[in-house]
């Protein structure tokens, strides 16, 4: 799903009447008759609230969180968020870099890619099968391949949405490569921004050597 500007799509009154709450968000209008929220109407969400419950108990019964990071392939920041964090609260499902923060702090980050790949990329299905998917950390964009094509709709982008949006970056092959995102990425590089806030899914039989070579050197925003 493609950003769209409400100008081009609603009528002149409406508009006026939306732009009174929530002038320069970004927002979701669900379908009509939409009952369920995201992630219950597939289950994804009580796949990972299992996986969570069971990660807790298991480092109650004396596994250690290395164990249960390389057991269930999740970084050790998120092991960490899973077993000492707070009890889920009620989550709002935004294309933006606090609400992945929250997803991350209950040990959601998954749903929230999940949702996002849903809404923003077409219903593009990730696999977690293969791959790590680390917490929301500032990535130096020079560390980003930039090979993406610089074509006349991937030159300017709002401002606004380039700075809530987190990035989603893949490292596989010794590389971090966007997954997408090249307006959003091309207009970071334009202001001049060194580091910004991304979510790192990093293939499983290169995340020892990513954690070796990078790991430290990774802030995570919390």
């Amino acid at each position: 799903m493609k950003y769209e500007n409400a100008k081009d799509i609603l009528p002149a009154n409406l508009l006026a009447e939306v732009q009174k709450y929530a002038r320069g968000k970004l927002l979701y209008i669900p379908v009509e008759n939409e009952s369920k929220s995201w992630g219950e109407a597939s289950g994804y969400r009580q796949k990972l609230l299992k996986r969570n419950v069971m990660i807790v108990n298991r480092y109650k019964s004396g596994v250690t969180l290395s164990e249960l990071a390389e057991e269930y392939f999740l970084s050790l920041d998120s092991i960490k968020k899973i077993v000492y964090g707070k009890k889920e609260k009620e989550l709002l499902f935004e294309p933006t870099v606090k609400s992945a923060v929250n997803y991350a702090n209950a040990g959601l980050l998954e749903e929230w890619l999940t949702l996002y790949s849903d809404t923003f990329c077409n219903g593009q299905v990730i696999s977690f099968e293969n791959i790590v998917c680390c917490g929301v950390m500032k990535v130096p964009l020079r560390l980003v391949d930039e090979m993406v094509e610089k074509t006349e709709n991937s030159t300017k982008v709002e401002n606004e949405a380039a700075f809530v949006t987190p990035l989603i970056i893949s490292y596989k092959n010794d590389e971090f490569v966007l997954n997408g995102q090249y307006r959003i990425f091309h207009e970071l590089k334009h202001q001049n921004v060194n580091a910004y806030p991304s979510l790192l899914l990093i293939q499983k039989e290169e995340y020892k050597k990513f954690e070796r070579m990078y790991g430290r050197h990774f802030i995570s925003v919390n």
